[in-house]
């Protein structure tokens, strides 16, 4: 199953809450992501660019979109962003049918 990297922020709003009534953000974000068919697999707080990263695996990147649509509209996230991420096994896979494809294409000049 597809895995995705969640990255993010929290908002000025949600610093304040947590600063007042802290608590486990994981435990708070997993039953999100489970309602939206996907499995947190893990979740980090970060320092630099992002304040938190999520490896989730689900069927799909539009499963996992509508849960991110209902945290950014909370007020308590903003800057998130999903990659999808590919394990050595699946880049491998495309590598080899990347190299089957290659002389199907002509390239520019």
């Amino acid at each position: 199953m597809p895995r995705f990297i969640i990255t993010g922020n929290y908002t000025s709003a949600a610093m304040k809450g947590m600063i007042a009534n802290p608590s486990d953000r994981e435990a708070s974000t997993r039953p999100l992501v489970e309602a939206a068919g996907a499995k947190l697999e893990s979740y980090f707080l970060t320092s630099g660019d992002n304040d938190f990263m999520m490896v989730v695996e689900g069927p799909d990147s539009a499963d996992i979109v509508p849960a991110l649509m209902v945290a950014g509209a909370s007020g308590t996230v903003s800057n998130l962003k999903t990659i999808r991420a590919y394990t050595s096994a699946e880049f491998t896979a495309a590598q080899k049918k990347a190299g089957q494809l290659a002389s199907h294409f002509k390239p520019a000049g």
